[in-house]
């Protein structure tokens, strides 16, 4: 009877231990995952410090003039972000102009058209497209790319698109291959495998139930594209866009080749141009004095500033899609 009581009180001393231990590994694992979140805000909020720390010099010299001047000149000291930050949502518009269609185009191909035996290879493909690095991009765009425009695309374009009145004025000027669009089109060539990937994935995630269905009441494919599918995935859709602008935005070596490097604002996109990131890669090293360096790391701060607004407004898109559909 003794060693029977002995053995239960050591049972329940045995069970008491290893409640306590996984309430303290429980507790562990808390704190450590709480850490590494608070880990992210701080270092999110050191960039936003050192950025504006160093951007400093540069503000109180030109204050919002700044953003509103156009004049790039190292030897006089006088610095605006204007050109730079035109460059940047031009290229970025285009980019998206380019690569959102055919994002769709492939990824409604793969999951709705696609034969079996060609899907595999197709994603695949599509996968090593977004695994190439940037400057393979802008190598090829420089010596590729470029000249193609310069022979083909841009003298159509100035003979065609060039004569009509109003839009003529944004394909005027000469066929240089380098510039705006070059830099805008290599950027929607980049971004288009991240679309793709991800609209490809939020697709296959429709259930084939809700889709034979659609099929079953006679609704044609691009109905049940329409009514079905995006409605659907409306969230991941828009995810994945926004990443692929937030891709464009920040591209910098890719664009570095093929843009111009020229500060300066021209009606026609195939006149050279910067951009942001283009710009802070191009004369960093070369930087010389305070307020130089220091309109540079402005000129990060405003990118920042860009890219947080507008990966913002995407997030509170997709809350207000999540409430809609009652999610």
């Amino acid at each position: 009877m003794t060693e029977i009581a002995l053995t239960l009180t050591d049972a329940h001393a045995s069970t008491a231990r290893r409640a306590r231990r996984q309430r303290l590994q429980d507790a562990a694992f808390r704190n450590a995952t709480l850490f590494f979140a608070l880990l992210v805000l701080f270092i999110l909020g050191g960039v936003t410090v050192s950025l504006i720390d160093g951007a400093l010099p540069a503000l109180r010299a030109f204050g919002f003039g700044f953003v509103t001047t156009e004049v790039w000149n190292p030897v006089s000291e006088e610095f605006g972000a204007l050109a730079p930050i035109y460059g940047t949502l031009i290229t970025s518009v285009i980019a998206m102009a380019v690569g959102i269609p055919v994002s769709f185009g492939i990824a409604l191909f793969i999951t709705e058209m696609c034969p079996a035996w060609l899907k595999r290879p197709l994603g695949v493909a599509i996968e090593l497209l977004a695994g190439i690095p940037s400057i393979i991009y802008g190598i090829w765009g420089l010596f590729v790319f470029a000249p193609f425009m310069q022979s083909t695309i841009q003298p159509f374009l100035i003979a065609t698109l060039g004569q009509i009145p109003g839009i003529g004025n944004l394909f005027m000027g000469p066929p240089y291959g380098i510039g705006v669009l070059t830099a805008g089109l290599i950027l929607g060539i980049m971004v288009l495998p991240f679309i793709t990937s991800i609209t490809r994935d939020v697709f296959e995630t429709v259930p084939p139930m809700v889709r034979e269905s659609a099929y079953g009441l006679g609704a044609t494919t691009w109905e049940v594209v329409w009514n079905v599918v995006l409605p659907y995935t409306r969230t991941g859709v828009v995810g994945g866009v926004m990443l692929g602008l937030g891709r464009a935005l920040g591209e910098t070596m890719a664009v570095t080749f093929v843009i111009g490097n020229a500060h300066r604002i021209s009606s026609s996109i195939m006149a050279p141009g910067t951009t942001i990131s283009a710009s802070i890669a191009n004369e960093f090293t070369e930087a010389v004095g305070d307020v130089y360096t220091a309109s540079l790391v402005a000129l990060g701060l405003i990118l920042f500033l860009i890219t947080f607004t507008v990966l913002s407004i995407a997030k509170l898109m997709l809350l207000r899609l999540q409430r809609k559909a009652g999610v």
